[in-house]
């Protein structure tokens, strides 16, 4: 799949703007000027970027609980998720939802979830809608290698199946559900395996290599705009930090956690964008600049916001 060559670098901007997001995260976090619950995002960069980067302003996505990198690849403000992890007023949810249900209307963005598959079903209430007015608008629904174990993934996606909803289900196997191993949890190499049970297409591809993610999820996405139904696309990654902050990280072994380090995505894209003749070096580096002042900027932002008033406590709550 030929990519021109300014998508390239825009994919390559957006998974080192997910890092250095993160990894500031993290040592915020740790400082004590974060407070709540955290889950980072840093080692799986290609997947939400190489899946947004095939999608429109006006198609959607759900998130799970470790959803900062999916907001931003869908094209969200560093400077707001930064205030609303802070528990600013200026924050996407005015410092009330927090890490895990920053949600963004106007590009798509239906929201992040603790509560494990919860947006399977969201998603393909996003995709019955547009199918029903009659656009050709795609749902990406992001979940991880324990949500395949819930009640939620069969009944979803068994409902999209019949229905042929415009949905892409992105499955980003970590290898661990919190604590437990895939290994231990499910008798099959492959989870897109089980998309045949739907009748439904299922691939698996390197979910460190953003191009081949690009390449499986642009298909499926070509395929749901068409009105052929939903694909099921799994990821394989790891997270290079542990399932929560403070978590301690024992159930991986020391080799394990090196060789998630090796795989990488980030430095392995830029060493081909660089092979390529797509950047040189330098222009990578003042790439890295732009960001960790990007970064720089949206904490000072989150830092200078005010916080919300306490009789707002109530404000933009349904019931």
């Amino acid at each position: 799949m030929a990519i021109e060559k300014e998508k390239l670098i825009d994919m390559y901007r957006g998974m080192l703007r997910i890092r250095v997001f993160e990894d500031r995260v993290y040592k915020e976090f740790a400082a004590g000027n974060i407070g709540g619950f955290v889950h980072l995002y840093a080692g799986e960069e290609a997947i939400a970027t190489g899946a947004c980067a095939t999608l429109r302003t006006d198609d959607y996505i759900t998130s799970t609980h470790r959803g900062h990198g999916h907001v931003i690849a869908k094209g969200g403000k560093t400077d707001r998720m930064m205030a609303e992890l802070y528990g600013k007023k200026t924050g996407y949810n005015k410092g009330k939802g927090g890490s895990m249900h920053i949600a963004d209307l106007d590009i798509g963005m239906l929201g992040a979830s603790g509560i494990v598959a919860a947006a399977i079903p969201i998603a393909g209430g996003a995709a019955l809608s547009a199918k029903m007015r009659g656009t050709d608008q795609v749902a990406v629904c992001f979940f991880g290698d324990g949500a395949c174990n819930t009640s939620r993934f069969h009944e979803g996606v068994n409902l999209a199946s019949i229905w042929k909803l415009p949905i892409v289900y992105v499955i980003e196997n970590n290898m661990y559900a919190e604590m437990t191993p895939i290994s231990y949890a499910a008798n099959i190499p492959n989870l897109a395996d089980r998309a045949a049970a739907y009748g439904i297409p299922g691939k698996t591809v390197d979910g460190n290599d953003v191009l081949a993610v690009y390449e499986a999820v642009g298909e499926a996405v070509a395929r749901a705009r068409k009105g052929e139904g939903p694909t099921l696309v799994e990821c394989k990654t790891c997270r290079r930090y542990g399932h929560y902050e403070g978590d301690t990280d024992t159930y991986r072994t020391k080799k394990e956690i090196e060789e998630c380090h090796k795989r990488d995505p980030i430095p392995r894209f830029r060493k081909k964008l660089v092979e390529m003749g797509v950047l040189t070096e330098k222009e990578a580096g003042k790439i890295e600049q732009e960001i960790n002042e990007e970064i720089e900027e949206a904490v000072k932002f989150a830092e200078e916001s005010p916080l919300p008033a306490p009789e707002e406590t109530l404000d933009d709550v349904y019931a």
